[in-house]
């Protein structure tokens, strides 16, 4: 009798390893055909961002053409059939659930995006990264002929291999994706496909001369009880910022339907507040922002800037343009640091690398992720430091997210499933 359960059981053993080795192959060659595919789509959106940025701070004229850009981007939504774009939100939704992804989302996003840069609107590149990755995905898998729940995994490699070609991170990019739909519970069953797929997304960029996203660090404090107290206090200012981040951009979105329901009205009312904020504070908040970016890792920016970059944002992306809120983040965490972090006596350089990770921590409630992010784009210096910060924002940044899709299962004080 024992020997017939044991030959049972080693029946079942061999029968578990013959299918995952047979998926794992499967994979294999779906993830290198996605990583490719949306991995190239991501090499030349970066390439097209990047050239239509520097077109634009070529030709400061372009700017004046903002409402036209706006008005285009609402037409080539509805000539598409879709007049409430749901963004990252919907590729979020999708993942859980059996919700088709429009093969449209690819191109229209690509092009708005495009539009957006060209002509000055505040946004970010990730977002369109996420959409135009994860509709690849979807839809090659579907050539694939896959179930509802391998889709899932297939948009899911779409976004690792569009993100990582954009940003130059793989490690970011494959656990980010498992990580930013559900807080609380990872999608460990996407950890080989999506490793796969972003790691060809970033040899892709490689191929095409794009530059992996790094910063500069100046004057790491030493690991002693002054600095990990200083550290502390602005991980929890930075929380506090990126709980200000998410109400300004639900509030900016809400405000402008509750007000302007046509939706070509009120991309043209937004275009007109952004060109009037230009008139006032000028034009380095158009954009992706990057001299500001970077300025904050190598010397002083101006203590206003995260608050201005945040307007900026929030009244692009509630008007209707299209781009992502990620990056933005990334701008008013480094800036906010940069300036909190030299009043507290924390070296301005190390204070905007703990804001930059803080704020997108706070943001998109992801902190496996941004530990990730910290050693690819900033090394493993200050490593116990970004950590510390990290676990802080996490905790009390609460329930706060960019992405209202994402759910978050699990409390973030205690070991309590609350399904949020």
């Amino acid at each position: 009798m024992l020997k017939s359960k044991a030959s049972s059981l080693s029946f079942e053993s061999i029968e578990q390893e013959k299918i995952l080795f047979l998926s794992f192959f499967k994979w294999l060659a779906i993830s290198l055909f996605i990583g490719i595919t949306a991995g190239s789509a991501g090499a030349l959106f970066s390439i097209s961002i990047h050239f239509l940025t520097n077109l634009r701070l070529a030709n400061s004229f372009l700017i004046w053409f903002l409402p036209l850009g706006g008005v285009v981007i609402v037409f080539l939504y509805r000539l598409a059939g879709i007049k409430k774009p749901q963004g990252t939100n919907l590729i979020i939704d999708a993942i859980r659930s059996p919700e088709p992804i429009p093969l449209l989302m690819s191109p229209l996003i690509y092009i708005s995006s495009c539009l957006t840069h060209l002509f000055g609107g505040s946004a970010g590149r990730e977002g369109a990264a996420l959409q135009i990755g994860g509709s690849l995905g979807y839809h090659v898998g579907k050539v694939f002929k896959l179930d509802e729940k391998d889709l899932h995994l297939a948009t899911m490699c779409g976004m690792a291999a569009c993100f990582s070609a954009l940003f130059g991170t793989p490690v970011t990019a494959a656990v980010f994706v498992m990580e930013i739909v559900t807080i609380g519970s990872m999608y460990y069953s996407a950890l080989v496909p999506c490793t796969i797929a972003s790691i060809v997304g970033k040899v892709i960029a490689g191929f095409f001369g794009i530059a992996p996203t790094s910063f500069h660090v100046n004057n790491l404090p030493s690991f002693e009880f002054v600095s990990i107290l200083q550290i502390i206090i602005l991980a929890a200012a930075c929380a506090i910022i990126s709980l200000l981040f998410c109400f300004v951009m639900h509030k900016a979105n809400s405000l402008y339907e509750k007000y302007f329901s046509n939706s070509y009205i009120r991309i043209l009312v937004g275009a007109g507040f952004i060109l009037l904020l230009t008139r006032l504070v000028g034009i380095d908040y158009m954009g992706i922002g990057e001299n500001i970016l970077e300025s904050a890792f190598s010397g002083v920016t101006r203590p206003e800037s995260f608050l201005l970059k945040l307007i900026f944002t929030a009244l692009t992306l509630g008007a209707g343009f299209k781009g992502g809120e990620i990056v933005p983040a990334f701008f008013v965490g480094a800036t906010f640091g940069n300036f909190f972090g030299g009043l507290i006596g924390i070296d301005p350089s190390f204070a905007a690398a703990i804001g930059f990770l803080c704020v997108f921590c706070g943001v998109t409630n992801c902190p496996i992720s941004t530990l990730l992010l910290s050693l690819e784009v900033f090394g493993e210096k200050g490593f116990l430091f970004y950590f510390l910060a990290i676990g802080v924002s996490y905790m009390l940044s609460g329930n706060s997210r960019i992405y209202e899709k994402q759910k978050i299962l699990y409390a973030k004080h205690k070991l309590l499933f609350q399904d949020y």
